[in-house]
């Protein structure tokens, strides 16, 4: 990257800056998100049932009917958008089992220190078939790639669930 003396610009920005850029002009074009900015919901019906079911399968009926029925006008959208795009268009997908994208999300939420979402997906995982055995080793190496106090969260939080899904 150098500067462009005078004119304010870089010339040849770092790949990241040409990648995000690109990615928004993408995005923008495409209107993708464009309901779920202006506060109106554009969804695929047949993706958010396909969502629908799958976050069921996975995070468990009760739950995920408790969260849709006790979302408001503030947090419907939200709820439909993680529906829709994350467990309709994200998981269902073919190219990965349902198995190895909960092994794969137990991975990320124990980096990202997200504890409220790895205690679902702890559960989830174990209706996928991961077993308690390979839970603990994909937090094993979160522990060593993502630091030993999100090792050290993740196994606490964890440990609870498998302990009452074995009880």
């Amino acid at each position: 990257m150098r500067y462009a003396g005078g004119s304010g610009r870089y010339v040849n920005p770092p790949r990241r800056l040409r990648v995000l850029s690109t990615t928004w002009k993408i995005r923008k074009m495409s209107g993708c998100f464009a309901g779920y900015w202006k506060g109106t919901n554009h969804m695929d019906q047949k993706t958010y049932e396909l969502g629908l079911g799958i976050r069921k399968d996975v995070i468990g009926k009760e739950f995920v009917e408790k969260a849709i029925s006790t979302a408001d006008d503030f947090t419907r959208p939200l709820q439909e958008l993680v529906t829709e795009y994350c467990w309709g268009a994200c998981w269902g997908r073919e190219g990965l089992s349902r198995k190895t994208r909960s092994m794969l999300n137990l991975a990320m939420l124990g980096v990202l220190n997200r504890p409220n979402e790895l205690k679902n997906h702890v559960a989830g995982a174990l209706r996928n078939g991961v077993t308690p055995d390979e839970i603990r080793e994909i937090l094993l190496q979160v522990a060593i790639y993502a630091g030993i106090p999100a090792g050290v969260d993740s196994f606490r939080v964890a440990h609870e669930v498998i302990k009452s899904h074995t009880a």
